[in-house]
């Protein structure tokens, strides 16, 4: 990797508050173990990275969503239980069979096919089993619950590891989508053999005890994303980005800035360009409406982000110059309030920041 001093912008990682949130997390789910969804990246922040702190850490389950994402991670997690969340590819059940990979299983025909790579290896093999509650994208519905549970033989030859949903509404506590899921979600495991349950995700170890089972799948609370919108947000903050000032110019009154001259100055005015555009996953949605902080002074974005760029009315902000460090997210302006500005959530903030920032990892 290049060096900072050469990089527009810095992207700053915390570890150990990751860590620090995994057990906040770990905490207030005493009746099971907490897993760490490492999807996408690890929600953009370096799965590889991410992964082997947690583990360290203690955490011993772990879901991406993607089949390549568990094979890359598969030789940095010894002894881990690494789970895929979307559903088996046909074709790929040797792979997950030979890298030690367990699948989530949501349909009879899938079941079918890791019962037939059983039989192949002439061994048990470890699945978990997927009930579809009200998601409605992936996952068994009821009536393939109820075949199973009428037909004990279709699941020869699979060893269950948990039984799993995935709740809808989780962030908001008084949705009934989540007593109605929790209910619907015990009736059908009782059907299938018995097995130890997963059911909570980052918001759903808030609900309270009846949400608890043996495995809490935590990913964005892991990441500093508020499990709890609308209350103050229990966990620590992860990523700070900063980027440096390339230039700034005097504009006069009457003179728009960026593509489709979208902002005209009302007054003299002072404009800081960085090096940063929708490129890099800074949202195109900003645009006239976004952000940057110095010295803890609001800067609005003006004009259109660009690709590459974007430019910030510094009027009045004499002592700022080329070579300076804006403030993107940070404790002045967190994700969420980047998220809010840009007409998104926070998930797709973070998981979209780009591969241009120079990265640096703090308590590896």
């Amino acid at each position: 990797m290049w060096p900072a001093d050469i990089s527009p912008a810095v992207l700053e990682i915390d570890l150990g508050a990751i860590v620090a949130n995994w057990r906040l997390l770990s905490a207030r789910h005493p009746a099971g173990a907490v897993g760490g969804v490492v999807k996408a990246d690890a929600y953009g922040l370096d799965a590889q990275k991410v992964a082997p702190a947690l583990q360290q850490a203690g955490c011993r389950h772990f879901f991406t969503a993607l089949l390549e994402e568990a094979l890359t991670l598969r030789p940095l997690l010894p002894g881990a239980m690494l789970a895929v969340l979307d559903d088996p590819i046909v074709g790929t059940e040797h792979v997950y069979r030979e890298q030690g990979i367990v699948p989530v299983l949501g349909s009879l025909d899938e079941i079918g096919r890791w019962q037939a790579e059983a039989r192949r290896a002439g061994t048990s093999l470890e699945a978990i089993l997927h009930i579809d509650t009200g998601m409605a994208r992936l996952g068994l519905m009821e009536r393939e619950v109820l075949t199973l549970a009428a037909d004990p033989s279709l699941l020869e030859g699979i060893s269950i590891r948990y039984v799993m949903t995935h709740l809808v509404s989780a962030e908001y506590p008084e949705d009934p989508l989540n007593e109605s899921q929790r209910e619907r979600f015990e009736s059908l495991a009782a059907r299938l053999p018995p097995a130890p349950r997963s059911l909570a995700n980052s918001s759903g170890i808030f609900l309270g005890s009846h949400f608890a089972s043996d495995l809490a799948r935590p990913g964005a609370a892991l990441y500093g994303i508020n499990p709890t919108p609308g209350e103050p947000n229990p966990m620590h903050p992860v990523v700070r980005l900063s980027a440096r000032v390339l230039a700034v110019r005097a504009l006069e009154a009457g003179r728009s800035v960026g593509y489709n001259a979208t902002w005209r100055a009302l007054r003299p005015s002072r404009i800081a360009t960085l090096g940063v555009g929708y490129a890099d996953g800074w949202p195109r949605s900003l645009s006239n409406r976004g952000a940057a902080f110095f010295d803890g002074r609001r800067l609005a974005l003006v004009g259109r982000v660009s690709m590459d760029l974007t430019t910030y009315d510094a009027t009045g902000l004499a002592h700022l110059a080329p070579g300076a460090w804006l403030e993107l997210i940070g404790p002045a302006q967190p994700l969420a309030a980047v998220a809010e500005a840009a007409g998104t959530n926070e998930y797709e903030v973070l998981t979209s920041l780009g591969r241009r920032y120079h990265r640096v990892w703090r308590g590896a």
